[in-house]
């Protein structure tokens, strides 16, 4: 019991958990089921008869035949001379039925079963559904009883039972618990178990549905028996021979078939199937410890004796009871009475009820034992719901259910807020946001955001986003209820199968080995370190890491097994000062509460949370397009199909959310747009939207670059695509750099040739626009104040000359001027010009044995390329890593051309510079030149119409690649069969390719071979023999010295060979191209702006001066890189960090603007067709449910008036009768009295309603006192209702039997007497149904003291010394019997010590006057007819600064694990105490003047 009631800390960790189903599924089935088997027979026991006694039908006592006994059943020595006992002759032995059941037919039809003894354990039980049979712990437990054979039900009643019973199952997790036969009840909860089946097409949500049934009352259970178990059992129904037995319902998924040993006796899984439920119900609801339980609910329809003892017995453990009125018999008996005061439940009117609805007569002691019992029953209201479908306001049977149980948790002994925060628990755990708008979040409720946390987790956990959503919009304040601890939780219960989960198992494994640390001892510590570290490998190098390591922060263990989260051991305000991730900004990043818990929502993959996540970050551009990042970059690692295309759809989706928050910020507000886009953001690692949206998917990048797919755009495309002026004006600021965007460029031009037309005002800066603008508002300020005459305009006139922006220098505008991107493309444009020049010169013109001093330029020249090359390939500004910006580099095709060029220049240098080699070497250069010549097409980059051309005919070489492979296939076999047949056994080698590839190849583009033709022939075009070897071999000839092969064959090879190649694969090819323009062109745009970023980012970083001038800056670069070991300078164009106050308010700009943007979202959704189809639809299944339930409510109304009509008219004639028979006798009088008109059943209900509301409550009698059950033994009560309890009262039938129990050493010895003696001793407060002295020591009074011992905490706060009663589940006041002179009872010294208790009567007795607050009569469950419990109940207060108090602090201190807790405990009613101590301590409350 002890391992069920344990919480886990974690839940498992996914990659623990697949490796242990790894393992075991690689098991073979027999050897599963072998171990499975071996669990059952060592834990699984049933029942047999183990003494033969012989009835008259020739079968035993136990009513199954001699062949079903053992042999020793026969002549037990043992038993010899007794009387058969079910209790005393039945022994357990291992159980012989268990496996998987077979239905056959559609639906749920395969289930797991077995045969249990009567006295199995619960732990046992609980133990196989969860390990063996591998159900998931369930949220809720509804017990549906009833009547177990079949009853007539309404059809509406019916339809509304199925549908609501299904929903509370399916949407709570909640398992079902029956009876498990197909009958009656059990037979409409698996129809309603079929239907919901067959209408589900998901497999892993099925119901539950375990149906606890009797061993020995199952029809063909023979099939089900086999030592070894069956896999599965075929079960078959036959309910025409069933006679009083019952078949198993085949909708069940599970089955419990409790045996105790006997045949055909029904009843016997009562009390184990109460146990169950008892067991369940004190399990931990969820994977977290927060105090609430598994909740149980009772459903009940029809019902008989039986079923009126399961409710009796589920009300005393708690468990609350729904009856469905118009179910029939013990239902409807129920539901008629119980809104009526216990005083006029009577046993006639049982009676009455009984007769009306079971249409029997009962026994005079079975009237009074149900009355008994349904007074019980209604005196518990908030654990009785009556569902009647005619009521006024009554919704579905499942939300009676779960109202049911929020009744029953809100009416408890925990009330005040603490109960309220219960039963949101409850709510977040069914996953019912209805029942929680309806019930908890009411107008009067008024919600702390603390109060919320817990319910927070939990949604959070359980990933019910709809919870969380409704918690956000009841005031849960995410920077308060996102603590680190709280992060760290979050992490631990990731979703299993999640990447993440099983890449920090990974990471956790290697961190562990490299350590050297034990796979056994040593548990492996995560902490958010480790989270952060997967976050950057994600999000790519160039960020921080999110959450910088502390040493002191709470850990996350994960053990070999699972993962548990280890906090340190410190009390909540030592918690406080942990450091952690909320101290502001930290090495790896700032506190963010909304970015971390959408991370934690993307790391899974959850869209519903991420997009209610997402809408509280206020950096929502940067959010998403993170979010864009790690997905993509999750999908290209996860393994699962299903997986990759969720996380592919899901940022694609967070790429248009980012895409429409940059499109709304862009048309409030363009500066501020373009700021957003290269704002570093603290919040994802210092990096930018910029950079994000480039990062976004590297491979999806570099396919751009090589356009294998034009139709992948990265996210930047899209952005520039949907707001062209957003990304256009921010690149192209950057491209002009401080010059003017208005500048023409001829005016350019012209500066380059003449630099000092700089100084002539020719050219406009931007700081001279922005000086103007400045000027310009400077005159509005001035202009305001003059005319309002405030003085604000001053102050900011103040502020805006401390920052006055200065005019250039005449040094800063020709350094501003030749560091412009735009400058510097123009002036590379002309070097490079003037290289081609100079290249083409000395080749063509100069090219000497001995180098010329043009040639020696033309080297220098080379070498400063080869220095930019260089540069290129090392400067790292972004921080990219060397590894990854060499692949960068080589994934560019401008880059490869370039290092192409390089290398065949210096092999061409080489082989010039050797006398052997010069040719070759003037060769290799030439061709060097051609790819010079090819790399100057990068520069139509920045031409909008050449451009994406260039992309165009790099994607048509790639096309043509391909197509040379298949257009060779014809060539190669068109030629080899041409040279076989014209020219026989040719040896030489270049002939044969001529022959084969060169001449087939020409023929497509019409060069027709004349050798095929013997027309055309001639001899003296080739050679006979093959000898000259300027002439190719001739073809065989005959006698005639004319060609021998058929002529009319090689002409038509050559037909078909035109029509492949000529017609059919060139058009083929056409088409491609076609295709390849047309796909290019469609993307025109977006290309184009790709192209032109990566332009203007190149020459951003480029040194200023032109090759071969170039060669200077790499000189300076080279000094003040590797000999002064300065840093890099970063690109501060592509990054902008604000000030803290600007950035504030460029953060609440954009989550205003977002808020736009999800706004008008919402609305075109609302106006979207799809949307007002669906809506209609939902509106019309509303009005059709309301007619029909208005309907059936009218028709009920209607049945209800006609009967009442009836019983009126009935009365009236009587009453009419009653006047004939006075007129007509004598003196006016009758023979019998005038009758009473009834007011009827309806006005009865409405009346009692009424008094309720009006009648103060009721003076009732003893209640524990009579209760059924005696406590801590066998022996039941006589039942006595309320109305026989007084002594007054005749009572002829009541006959209780007489109880004494073993008397404890301690308690001196008292003569028990005979029935004359105990009526010397009567109860004063009347009947208990029970005489004898029962528990207690003596008859008559049994005196008990109970001290309570009190102080003051803090100001006003009153609490008591309190013990916690285990049994009972209560805090009690430590009390207990004494004798006449004892002053304080025995067990108090007990619970204090002999010390202290001595210190306590030492205060006692030194008190001038003992402060009694209660002395009389205890309603106690031990109390008989003939001993009953009087307490004194006296108030000790103690001063909180006194040493005593100090010693008893310590002593509670110390308590803590022991059986005795002890613990103080305000004085209030929320404190759960019985009820008589709650009275009590209200008087000590009124004694201290404070508030109960």
């Amino acid at each position: 019991m002890e391992e069920l009631l344990q919480e886990p800390t974690l839940v498992q960790s996914l990659a623990v958990s697949m490796a242990q189903s790894s393992d075991y599924m690689s098991l073979s089935p027999s050897f599963q089921r072998g171990l499975y088997s071996s669990w059952i027979k060592q834990n699984i026991r049933k029942k047999e008869c183990c003494f033969f006694v012989e009835d008259e039908r020739g079968f035993c006592k136990c009513g199954y035949p001699r062949i079903h006994h053992v042999e020793d059943a026969f002549k037990p020595d043992e038993f010899v001379g007794e009387t058969w006992d079910r209790h005393k002759h039945m022994r357990e032995v291992p159980t012989d039925a268990f496996g998987d059941i077979s239905f056959g037919g559609l639906g749920q039809k395969l289930g797991k079963y077995v045969r249990v003894s009567t006295d199995t354990s619960t732990d046992d039980l609980y133990q196989l559904m969860i390990d063996h049979w591998k159900l998931h712990p369930p949220n809720l437990l509804i017990s549906v009883t009833g009547g177990a054979q079949n009853f007539y039900m309404k059809t509406r009643l019916k339809e509304m039972f199925r549908r609501g019973l299904i929903k509370v199952a399916q949407t709570t997790g909640a398992w079902i618990l029956t009876g498990g036969t197909h009958t009656g009840v059990m037979k409409h909860v698996g129809q309603a178990v079929r239907d919901y089946a067959l209408s589900s097409s998901c497999t892993e949500n099925q119901i539950v549905a375990i149906g606890v049934a009797t061993w020995g009352i199952v029809l063909n259970r023979q099939v089900l028996v086999n030592p070894e178990g069956c896999f599965p059992a075929y079960y078959s129904l036959d309910e025409k021979s069933q006679g009083r037995l019952s078949c198993l319902d085949d909708n069940h998924s599970h089955f419990l078939l409790v045996d105790d040993g006997t045949h055909g006796r029904y009843g016997v899984e009562i009390e184990l199937r109460s146990k169950l439920e008892k067991l369940i119900s004190e399990l931990p609801l969820g994977n977290r410890a927060n105090g609430v339980k598994i909740p149980v609910v009772c459903v009940v329809l029809d019902g008989g004796p039986g079923t009126l003892d399961t409710i009796y017995n589920a009300m005393l453990n708690g468990t609350p009871c729904v009856i469905l009125e118009g179910s029939g018999r013990l239902a409807d008996v129920i539901a008629n009475v119980a809104e009526l005061p216990v005083s006029r439940v009577t046993v006639a009117l049982i009676n009455q009820l009984m007769s009306k609805f079971f249409g029997q007569e009962f026994k005079e002691l079975k009237v009074i034992e149900w009355t008994k019992k349904i007074q019980d029953i209604i005196r518990t209201p908030q654990l009785l719901t009556v569902f009647r479908i005619d009521e006024e306001g009554q919704n579905d049977v499942d939300v009676a259910i779960l109202q049911a149980l929020l009744k029953a948790s809100r009416n408890n002994n925990s009330q005040g807020r603490e109960n309220w925060e219960q039963q949101l628990e409850l709510a977040v755990a069914w996953n019912r946001v209805d029942i929680a708008k309806s019930e908890i979040f009411t107008e009067e409720s008024q919600w702390q955001s603390g109060e919320l946390h817990e319910a927070m987790l939990s949604a959070l956990v359980g990933h019910k986003p709809d919870f969380v959503k409704l918690l956000l919009e009841n005031g849960v304040c995410l920077r308060e209820f996102l603590r680190e601890d709280t992060l760290c939780e979050l992490y631990t219960h990731l979703q299993p199968g999640c990447l993440f989960l099983r890449r920090l198992a990974k990471r956790m494994r290697g961190e562990r080995g490299r350590r050297g640390q034990s796979n056994l001892s040593v548990r492996r510590k995560v902490s958010l370190h480790h989270v952060s570290d997967e976050v950057q490998h994600y999000l790519g190098s160039f960020t921080t890491p999110l959450y910088p390591p502390a040493p002191a922060r709470p850990r996350i263990e994960m053990p070999k097994d699972d993962i548990q989260v280890t906090l340190p051991n410190k009390g909540p305000a030592e918690l406080q000062n942990i450091p952690s991730i909320q101290s502001g900004r930290g090495t790896g990043g700032a506190w963010d509460p909304e970015r971390d818990l959408f991370l934690w929502a993307i790391l899974q993959n959850s869209k519903e949370l991420a997009e209610i996540a997402w809408e509280q970050c206020r950096d929502g551009m940067c959010a998403a397009l993170a979010a864009s990042k790690i997905l993509k970059k999750m999908a290209h690692e996860e393994d699962e199909d299903d997986e990759v295309d969720k996380m592919q759809e899901l940022a694609n989706h967070y790429e248009n959310q980012a895409i429409g928050v940059f499109s709304e910020c862009y048309r409030q507000d363009e500066q501020r747009a373009q700021k957003l886009l290269i704002r570093i953001s603290s919040s994802w690692g210092r990096t930018t939207c910029l950079r994000l949206a480039l990062e976004a998917d590297n491979k999806t990048l570099w396919l751009m670059q090589e356009f294998r797919c034009v139709r992948t755009q990265i996210c930047i495309s899209d952005l520039w695509h949907n707001h062209e002026h957003g990304f256009k004006g921010l690149l192209t600021q950057i491209w002009y750099g401080e010059l003017a965007e208005d500048n023409p460029h001829w005016k350019m031009m012209l500066c380059m040739l003449f630099v000092p037309l700089i100084y002539t005002g020719l050219l406009s800066f931007r700081r001279d626009e922005e000086i103007l603008r400045e000027t310009h508002r400077k005159e509005k300020m001035l202009t305001v104040e003059t005319v309002t005459g405030c003085s604000f305009a001053s102050h900011i006139q103040d502020y805006m000359e401390c920052t006055e922006l200065q005019p250039l220098t005449c040094t800063s505008r020709l350094v501003s001027f030749f560091s412009s991107p735009q400058v510097k493309f123009y002036w590379n444009i002309v070097s490079y010009f003037g290289f081609l020049w100079l290249f083409g010169y000395v080749l063509m013109m100069d090219f000497q044995a001995k180098p010329s001093w043009k040639e020696y330029l033309l080297y220098g020249w080379l070498i400063s390329l080869v220095c930019e090359e260089i540069r290129q390939l090392f400067d790292d500004p972004d921080g990219y890593g060397f590894q990854r910006k060499s692949k960068m580099y080589i994934s560019d095709l401008w880059n490869i051309l370039d290092v192409l060029s390089i290398l065949l220049f210096i092999i061409g240098l080489v082989c010039r510079l050797t006398t052997t080699v010069f040719y070759a070497g003037k060769v290799i250069l030439c061709i060097d030149y051609i790819v010079f010549c090819l790399r100057l097409m990068a520069i139509f980059t920045i031409s909008k119409t050449l451009g994406p051309k260039i992309i165009i005919v790099r994607r048509m070489m790639k096309d043509m690649f391909f197509f040379m492979f298949l257009l060779s296939i014809w060539v190669v076999a068109y030629g080899v069969a041409k040279q076989g047949i014209l020219i026989h056994n040719e040896q030489r080698l270049d002939w044969i390719i001529r022959g084969v590839v060169y001449e087939p190849y020409l023929i497509i583009f019409g060069n027709v071979p004349t050798n095929i033709d013997n027309v055309e022939f001639d001899m003296s075009t080739c050679s006979v023999n093959g000898t000259d070897p300027l002439k190719p071999k001739c073809p065989v000839l005959n006698a005639d010295a004319k060609p021998a092969f058929p002529e009319w064959l090689t002409i038509i090879l050559l037909c078909v060979y035109l029509l492949f190649a000529n017609i059919l694969l060139l058009n083929l090819l056409i088409a491609i191209f076609n295709f390849t323009f047309q796909e290019v062109q469609d993307n025109t745009d977006s290309i184009w702006k790709f192209q032109r970023y990566e332009l203007i980012k190149e020459y951003h970083s480029r040194p200023a001066p032109p090759p071969p001038f170039i060669f200077l800056s790499h000189l300076y670069l080279f000094i003040k890189r590797v000999v002064l070991r300065r840093p890099p300078q970063r690109h501060k164009q592509f990054k902008d960090e604000l000030r803290q106050v600007e950035e504030e308010e460029m953060l609440s700009w954009e989550a205003f603007m977002k808020e736009n943007y999800l706004a008008v979202t919402r609305r075109d959704w609302s106006q979207s067709m799809e949307h007002r189809i669906q809506d209609t639809a939902d509106k019309v299944g509303v009005m059709v449910e309301l007619l029909e339930g208005e309907q059936d409510r009218e028709n009920v109304t209607l049945a209800r008036r006609m009967a009442h009509l009836e019983e009126q008219v009935s009365q009236s004639t009587k009453a009419l009768q009653w006047i004939i028979e006075a007129l007509k006798s004598q003196g006016y009088q009758s023979k019998e009295e005038p009758p009473v008109m009834s007011s009827g059943k309806a006005m009865e209900r409405d009346k009692s309603q009424s008094k309720k509301k009006s009648v103060k409550k009721e003076i009732g009698f003893h209640i524990n006192a009579r209760r059924l059950q005696y406590p801590d033994s066998t022996v039941t009560r006589f039942p006595v209702p309320e109305e026989k309890v007084p002594w007054e009262v005749e009572f002829t039938c009541y006959n209780p039997q007489t109880y004494n129990a073993k008397k404890t050493p301690s308690v001196p010895e008292q003569t028990e007497g005979t029935d004359i003696d105990l009526d010397k001793y009567r109860n004063p407060q009347g009947r208990t149904g029970l005489r004898g002295r029962g528990m207690l020591n003596h008859l008559g009074p049994n005196q008990i003291l109970d001290p309570i011992i009190t102080r003051y905490e803090g100001r006003c706060a009153l609490e008591f010394l309190a013990v916690w009663d285990k049994k009972e589940g209560v805090w009690a006041i430590p009390g207990g019997p004494v004798h006449s002179e004892e002053v304080l009872p025995q067990r108090l010294e007990a619970i204090l010590g002999r010390k202290l208790h001595e210190q306590v009567k030492a205060k006692l007795e030194g008190q001038a006057e003992i402060n009694k607050v209660h002395h009389g009569y205890v309603d106690d469950h031990r109390n008989t007819d003939n001993a009953w419990v009087e307490t004194t109940a006296f108030n000790i207060h103690l001063d909180r600064r006194g040493l005593l108090m100090a010693d008893i602090n310590r002593m509670a201190e110390n308590s803590k694990d022991s059986d005795e807790r002890v613990q103080w405990q305000e004085v209030s009613s929320r404190t759960l105490v019985c009820a008589y101590q709650r009275e009590v301590l209200r008087t000590v409350a009124e004694l201290h003047g404070r508030p109960f």
